[in-house]
């Protein structure tokens, strides 16, 4: 054994000791009748902030605040105490002659990461530290377990996704970005709802895993004895609804898609779509700058925000260039001028472009600009007139049926949003849903299926509409600085920890 892995197991043992005796403690307090899972209820009525942000009105005033204790300095018959609640943190004077000659010693037993309860008087230290000034404490729940300790903290990026609860507590900026997010939420829904949008409900299982083009969750429902596939859109639903006579609807919630993980993805996400009748893809686009720009600015204040070390600015207008202008100014090709699938296959070989089975010359156009132009988008920019053969459920631009009034718009080289105007004409989508099918049979497992049911809405009809997605979760990260979309969700997904994997680590 290694001289550290000889101290690595010292500290473990000596954080089971620990552990040991606060379970010992717990013990002793219940045999004195004071087991504090026992507490049902403490009558809160202040806060830390609250206290501070309004001391002159509070000063002398009796209060009862709870929260965990975070730090204790006990000096003989006095010691201060940090506690945590909601809001952040306040000092607490706990004196012997205040609170008895025989809660003080129990007092002295509680530990960092106790959460108690504190009545006292508001008052300020000879340090000008606002603090309360104890006249009762009462333990409301024992810590069984350490809190990282001040300094270091929390560092280990894994266990802090593994357990959000002791990343919330001792890492506040973490809690501030997700007080950030639902700011930012709260703006969002109420833009939406004072202009007539319907927030609406669809359902998350399916039969059919349509409305984007991405691989599925598969699950079987037992009674029906079908498989069933979590969403990986609800866009089909809400166009139903459209087709039903709602005007303006949308849904935000958990999309699934069993795909690839890293700092930009999560199979389990949030994304919120909405549907305008009457509409086009240029009022989307105008409805998607205005309403990021209201988030950035109600959840930060701005709309210029910085994100490792680069300001970006949602300020409206944003800049708008078609596909194949940005293909053209990044990688020098211009598919104004390349006609055929052939032409587009040879100049996509002489620039290096991957060649899947029956690639098209919209589809090289796509490869053209993933390759070239994506990772060249920082401030905001929309991306227009997508190629058919990649939009399936866009209506095609009237001048240019090859093309589709569609639109992505991206930010710090990711998408954002995507767009367009619907496509209504249930000939030509039944049409689209039998290319799926043959892309699908040629090895493409993100392609659609065929949904007859929404075929036959469109049969029905289908007004003119506009339709928008967003990724919340991208739009988070900007908004709260944040280098990982495990960092905007709270509970990320995380492969589970097995006895087995621990001991192959230790091996």
């Amino acid at each position: 054994m290694s001289k550290n892995q000889h101290q690595n197991v010292e500290t473990h043992e000596e954080l089971s000791e620990v552990l040991k005796v606060r379970r010992e403690k717990l013990q002793n307090l219940i045999d004195m009748g004071r087991n504090p899972f026992q507490q049902t209820k403490y009558d809160v009525t202040d806060h830390s902030m609250h206290i501070k942000d309004n001391f002159e009105a509070k000063e002398g005033e009796t209060v009862k605040i709870a929260g965990r204790i975070m730090s204790k300095r006990i000096q003989g018959k006095a010691g201060f105490i940090d506690i945590q609640d909601s809001e952040g943190r306040i000092q607490c004077y706990v004196r012997k002659d205040a609170i008895g000659e025989e809660e003080y010693p129990v007092f002295k037993t509680y530990d960092i990461g106790d959460i108690i309860g504190v009545e006292g008087t508001v008052f300020k230290t000879k340090k000008e530290e606002i603090s309360v000034k104890a006249t009762s404490v009462v333990l409301l729940s024992k810590s069984l377990q350490v809190l990282p300790e001040k300094y270091h903290g929390l560092k280990d990026v894994d266990l802090r996704y593994r357990q959000r609860y002791v990343d919330l507590i001792v890492n506040p900026e973490v809690k501030q970005a997700f007080l950030t997010r639902t700011k930012a939420l709260k703006a969002l829904r109420s833009y939406l709802d004072d202009r007539g949008f319907l927030e609406v409900e669809t359902p998350i299982l399916n039969t059919i895993a349509g409305g984007a083009n991405a691989r599925p969750f598969i699950t079987h429902h037992n009674t029906l004895d079908i498989p069933m596939y979590l969403r990986i859109a609800n866009e089909l639903y809400l166009k139903r609804l459209i087709v039903g006579g709602f005007d303006k609807v949308y849904e935000m919630g958990r999309m699934f898609r069993n795909e690839g993980m890293d700092v930009n993805h999560n199979p389990e996400y949030t994304a919120i779509e909405m549907y305008q009748a009457y509409a086009d893809f240029n009022d989307m686009m105008e409805l998607t700058e205005n309403v990021i720009a209201h988030m950035a600015e109600v959840a930060t204040g701005s709309t210029v925000v910085n994100f490792q070390g680069t300001e970006i600015d949602f300020k409206p207008p944003w800049k708008r260039m078609t596909m194949i202008e940005c293909v053209k100014e990044y990688s020098g090709v211009d598919f104004d001028t390349i006609e055929t699938d052939e032409e587009a296959l040879a100049v996509a070989r002489e620039k290096g472009i991957e060649i899947t089975p029956g690639m098209r010359r919209g589809e090289v156009i796509n490869a053209f600009f993933e390759e070239f132009g994506e990772d060249k988008l920082i401030q905001p920019t929309f991306i227009t007139h997508h190629p058919v053969e990649v939009s399936p459920l866009a209506k095609r631009n009237a001048e240019d049926p090859r093309k589709t009034d569609r639109f992505e718009a991206f930010a710090n080289k990711w998408e954002l949003a995507n767009a367009f105007s619907e496509l209504n004409d249930p000939i030509d989508q039944k049409e689209r849903f039998m290319d799926q099918l043959r892309k699908k049979e040629l090895g493409d497992d993100e392609a659609c299926d065929m949904d007859e049911d929404f075929i036959n809405a469109l049969e029905v009809g289908l007004p003119p509409t506009g339709g928008l997605g967003i990724g919340i979760d991208r739009v988070m990260m900007l908004l709260t600085n944040s280098a990982s979309i495990r960092d905007v969700i709270l509970f990320p997904t995380m492969k589970p920890i097995t006895h087995k994997n621990t001991e192959d680590e230790e091996q």
